[in-house]
C-alpha cells in the first residue's frame, strides 16, 4: 500500500504568491484579452429607453478563500461576460481586470461574473440594479492549494527532472472517465484548487514507476503532500568484466518477469527508472545477445552489469 505523508497546512503562501490564471472553456474566452476600463456600455443590454441606458452603476467585488477569510489581494483574475451566447455559441467576454479587489462600471443589466484563483474559481449571474443600493460583491472561493513531492523507497531524494505529477478530479465524469485538471505539475510547484478530493498521478521516469493517491484539498490552506515511489534508477551496462568498461553500440530490451517489454534503448550505458520487481535485461552487441536477471529494490539505485558470454 503506497504511503502517502500530508504535512503542512498553512494559508500564508496562497496569500502572498500571485499566478496566471485562465478563464473556464464554458465561457469561451481564449486567451487574456483585455477592455478598457471602467465601463461595459458597448456590450450591455439593451434598453429601449436611452436616457435610462446611459446610467452607469459602479459595483466593488472582492474575494476571500474562505467564508470568514481575508479578501485576497493578489492572484485573482476577474471577468465580466455578456450573458447572450454569441454566433461561436460562447459568452463574449466584455472586461478583466487581474490582482486583488476590482471594480467595474456597470449599465444596469444581467451578466455574469468569473473569478478565478489559479485553477481554482467560481461563477455567479450579476444582475445590477436601475437604481437603488448596490451591495459589494464578495466571493467565497473555497479554494486552498497543494504542492506535490516524491520519494522513492523510505526517503531517497528524487530529481525534480524525472518527476511529473497530473491532477484529476476523484469523480468519475458522465463518460466514466476522470477529468483532468492540470497536467504536468512539477515538483514543489503551488497549485490552487477548489477544495475538493483529487486524484493524483505521479510519474518517476518514463517507464513503468507510476504511483496513484487521493489527496483532498481544504479552503484556506496549504497541503504538501509526499508521495512514495517503490522504484528505483538502474544504469545499464554490457561489460567483459565484473566492473569493467561498458561497450558502446548495444541495443537493449528490459523485461518484466512475465515476459512484456517495457524498455528499449541502444548506448553503452542507458539509465532508466524502473518500479521494484524482478526483471531481465537484454543487451545486443555486434550479432550476438546477452542476458541477465535482475531485481529492482526500491530506493536502491544501481547499476545492472550483464557479462560478455
Amino acid at each position: 500500500m503506497n504511503r502517502l505523508s500530508i504535512v503542512l497546512l498553512s494559508a500564508l503562501a496562497l496569500l502572498t504568491q500571485p499566478s496566471a490564471a485562465s478563464a473556464q472553456d464554458a465561457f469561451g474566452n481564449s486567451g487574456d484579452p483585455k477592455i478598457a476600463l471602467p465601463g461595459l456600455t458597448e456590450y450591455a443590454p439593451a434598453d429601449p429607453d436611452s436616457a435610462a441606458a446611459a446610467v452607469r452603476r459602479t459595483v466593488r467585488m472582492e474575494a476571500a478563500l474562505t467564508e470568514n477569510g481575508e479578501p485576497l489581494r493578489h492572484g485573482l483574475t476577474w471577468r465580466i461576460f455578456h450573458p447572450t451566447p454569441g454566433t461561436d455559441g460562447k459568452l463574449p467576454l466584455l472586461a478583466s481586470s487581474e490582482g486583488g479587489s476590482a471594480e467595474f462600471e456597470f449599465e444596469p443589466g444581467d451578466y455574469f461574473l468569473h473569478v478565478a484563483f489559479g485553477r481554482a474559481g467560481v461563477t455567479k449571474k450579476l444582475t445590477v440594479p436601475r437604481d437603488g443600493p448596490i451591495e459589494k460583491q464578495h466571493i467565497v472561493m473555497e479554494a486552498g492549494g497543494l504542492i506535490l513531492n516524491a520519494v522513492s523507497g523510505i526517503d531517497a531524494r528524487i530529481p525534480s527532472t524525472q518527476l511529473r505529477f497530473n491532477i484529476y478530479k476523484a469523480e468519475e465524469g458522465i463518460d466514466g472517465e476522470q477529468q483532468l485538471v492540470v497536467e504536468d505539475v512539477k515538483p514543489n510547484t503551488i497549485v490552487r484548487l477548489n477544495a475538493g478530493t483529487y486524484h493524483i498521478v505521479s510519474e518517476y521516469g518514463s517507464v513503468n514507476a507510476v504511483i496513484r493517491s487521493d489527496i483532498r484539498v481544504e479552503a484556506g490552506k496549504l497541503t504538501e503532500a509526499v508521495i512514495q515511489h517503490r522504484a528505483a534508477q538502474l544504469t545499464l551496462k554490457l561489460v567483459a568484466e565484473p566492473g569493467g568498461e561498458a561497450i558502446a553500440d548495444t541495443a537493449w530490451s528490459i523485461l518484466t518477469s512475465g515476459g512484456d517489454v517495457v524498455s528499449e534503448s541502444v548506448g553503452a550505458f542507458p539509465t532508466i527508472v524502473l518500479a521494484e520487481g524482478e526483471y531481465t535485461a537484454i543487451a545486443r552487441n555486434k550479432a550476438k545477445v546477452h542476458q541477465r536477471d535482475f531485481t529492482v529494490v526500491a530506493g536502491r539505485n544501481s547499476d545492472v552489469e550483464v557479462l560478455l558470454n
